[in-house]
């Protein structure tokens, strides 16, 4: 029993990894699933297609990786936070479509909360802004169409949870109805001082507590699987979202330190300690983890589209066959040229909070052509990585001379990874493992297992597989970041 399965469960896909007792991977499995868009600005997911590729990519890597289920010491999950999942308590029927994340359906309700004043309510209970991004307004969406599914959810009849908690919920068979504190984080609902859900939030958003889970430490007990489900009782022993698991992957565990994960979107996360740091510059407070019941808090910023623009350069426009191809294309780029992107498809995450602003193109001349628009794709999310960057060192003194520590899968790109040093002027670390957010849950699992070590030990093993030092001057790093600047400012009023 020296294996550790860790479900990763993104935005795009579903991943399974398996690693062994040095935390080393020796399997992974991944299968990719439909994204629905029914209405503009709507993202949705079906939540019996997310089962059924977890279950998938789970048993595709013990195959993979000859280990039987009675072999693994535990299982952990990380998943896409603040998706919305509700189901029967029953049946374990979903009742709707997930309303992912990036969604922005609820943009009028999140005005009208702003609007009747609640903002600083909000804020000082749950370290966020009144955005559609997180799960409240999303659960009032659902409940406010259905008087009858309302009704039910008030007589406990409905459970809500976030994809972490729908997993825990299916794998155990309806025996465990949990999050672990970093998701609880995320919904708009849960204090994160006091470390528990909030009536007054509640009520505000119209979400009955009988529909929520119970918020555990990310390394505990989460219950069992079902044995017909793996052919063996396994232990499920760490949760956390994927960006927070990303922050323990990447061994983050000091204040000051910097993380920053290119999936879909970016997640950059500051770790400030034991005491939670307001933002006056509209980043997030968030828990970067709970164990043993003590908290450790980050100023987060997030950044809705970041590999979603290279998918948008392949899916959409055509220019490239494969994402990797990006880089090489956007190097062809004539530099003459001051192609500027704001991939806004979705709105402006920190530190702008634009719901309704949409994407943008700048400068275009008779000769941009697709190496102009695959580098000023890739230099937006460089360039919304500096935003928060120049939040956070204006948020916390801690955040001053450092290195930002990169993982996920836009990462790969040499490129890219340049650029963003060059926009940053502060080094780049890639990290040496890239699937940092299932290596953090897979040690989350692990530690409470005791085959793994704790804070410190796995701090010495953390690698970086290479640096990227800044090249370009500073005066050409700045001009070129005013004038992202003033695109995103251009955007944002139309």
């Amino acid at each position: 029993m020296a294996h550790i399965l860790a479900i990763d469960q993104g935005t795009t896909s579903s991943r399974a990894i398996l690693f062994d007792a040095q935390m080393k991977r020796c399997a992974l499995a991944q299968q990719e699933f439909a994204q629905h868009f029914p209405a503009a600005g709507w993202v949705e997911h079906d939540p019996e297609e997310i089962w059924s590729t977890v279950l998938a990519t789970a048993r595709g890597a013990l195959d993979q990786g000859g280990i039987a289920a009675r072999d693994l010491a535990g299982i952990g999950i990380t998943n896409q936070r603040e998706t919305t999942i509700l189901w029967e308590r029953d049946s374990g029927r979903p009742l709707a479509p997930a309303i992912v994340w990036q969604d922005r359906r609820t943009a009028a309700t999140c005005a009208e909360l702003r609007k009747g004043g609640h903002a600083e309510q909000v804020s000082a209970l749950t370290g966020l802004v009144i955005d559609p991004y997180f799960s409240a307004t999303k659960v009032k969406w659902i409940l406010d169409r259905d008087p009858d599914l309302r009704a039910r959810a008030l007589r406990g009849e409905i459970l809500f949870g976030t994809v972490d908690t729908f997993l825990i919920w299916r794998l155990t068979g309806g025996k465990v109805h949990a999050t672990d504190a970093t998701n609880a984080a995320r919904t708009m609902l849960f204090d994160i001082h006091a470390g528990c859900w909030s009536a007054a939030l509640c009520d505000l958003f119209g979400v009955p507590m009988a529909m929520l889970p119970e918020v555990r430490d990310c390394a505990g007990d989460f219950g069992t699987t079902d044995p017909d489900i793996f052919g063996a009782r396994v232990p499920i022993l760490g949760v956390a979202g994927d960006q927070q698991a990303a922050a323990m992957g990447q061994a983050c565990f000091t204040p000051g330190m910097i993380k920053a994960t290119y999936g879909t979107g970016c997640f950059a996360l500051l770790n400030t300690g034991a005491e939670p740091v307001a933002s006056h510059n509209r980043l997030l407070t968030t828990i970067a983890w709970q164990l043993d019941g003590s908290r450790a808090y980050a100023l987060e910023g997030s950044i809705f589209v970041a590999g979603a623009v290279v998918q948008w350069l392949r899916d959409g426009l055509g220019l490239i066959d494969r994402a990797e191809d990006s880089g090489a294309l956007a190097a062809a780029a004539d530099s003459e040229q001051d192609l500027v992107i704001v991939p806004a498809f979705t709105g402006l995450g920190a530190p702008h909070w634009a719901a309704e602003c949409r994407g943008a193109v700048f400068g275009l001349t008779r000769n941009s052509g697709p190496a102009e628009f695959a580098r000023a794709a890739l230099e937006s999310v460089a360039f919304q990585t500096r935003d928060l960057w120049e939040a956070m060192r204006a948020d916390w003194q801690g955040a001053g001379e450092t290195v930002l520590r990169v993982d996920g899968g836009m990462c790969a790109s040499d490129w890219t990874m340049q650029a963003l040093a060059d926009t940053l002027g502060a080094p780049v670390d890639r990290a040496l493992v890239l699937e940092t957010t299932a290596l953090g849950a897979a040690w989350l699992a692990g530690m409470t297992a005791g085959i793994y070590p704790g804070m410190a030990e796995f701090s010495q093993g953390w690698a970086c597989e290479r640096r990227f030092e800044p090249r370009s001057a500073p005066e050409l790093r700045d001009r070129r970041y005013r004038r992202w600047q003033r695109a995103v400012r251009a955007a944002i009023s139309v």
